[in-house]
């Protein structure tokens, strides 16, 4: 289990340097972190959770994973 926690947290630095990469060469760098957290938070809150006993929890860490990953690059969402 530490091995694919690991993994997951070399997966979420790789993601995050890339999207940080990208940001930087947008024009307006914020609105372009903004626009693309609210995409994956939508896919998030859309896709079809299967083989949990609550979706919902699932939904919720997902949307928390996703907070995190852009924590350090703009303020986490409201909601």
């Amino acid at each position: 289990m530490d091995e694919l926690n690991g993994r997951m947290i070399a997966c979420q630095l790789l993601i995050a340097g890339l999207i940080a990469r990208v940001a930087n060469d947008s024009a307006d760098p914020l609105r372009f972190l903004t626009d693309f957290r609210d995409e994956i938070r939508a896919v998030v809150n859309g896709i079809s959770i299967a083989g949990t006993g609550n979706n919902e929890r699932a939904r919720q860490v997902a949307k928390q994973t996703v907070d995190e990953l852009f924590s350090l690059m703009k303020p986490p969402s409201s909601d």
